[in-house]
């Protein structure tokens, strides 16, 4: 399994921007596909977007498209949720995932989760 710490949540007001990054603890970061998923109170956790191995191809869901960008960087072993144009419906925790076995866009693919990071836009 993958360790995998998030970082950079907080509050802003709709409109605003916020990055999360997401850290891996493994030697061959660079392997593994990464997603990030978000899970609001009395929701189920559902797809963000997603990245190739290799930053190559990303993929996002329909209400985030436009406003999120997802990026890699091997040499840091890092990727990052760029958020812009954040609206109150994006409040949830973020959590980011690696190395799916399966569909990208599904949760139950993914074998190791990082702890989440609450983002809360305000109205």
């Amino acid at each position: 399994q993958v360790q995998l710490v998030e970082s950079g949540g907080g509050l802003v007001q709709a409109g605003g921007s916020l990055r999360l990054s997401c850290a891996a603890s493994v030697r061959t970061f660079s392997v593994y596909d990464m997603g990030w998923f978000r899970q609001a109170p009395g929701k189920e956790r559902e797809f963000v977007a997603a990245i190739r191995w290799s930053g190559a191809s990303s993929y996002y869901a329909d209400s985030v498209k436009g406003r999120f960008t997802i990026s890699r960087d091997n040499a840091k072993n890092t990727v990052y949720l760029q958020m812009n144009s954040l609206k109150p419906e994006d409040t949830a925790v973020y959590y980011c995932a690696a190395d799916p076995s399966g569909d990208l866009y599904y949760a139950s693919s993914y074998d190791s989760w990082g702890q989440g990071t609450q983002v809360t836009v305000s109205s």
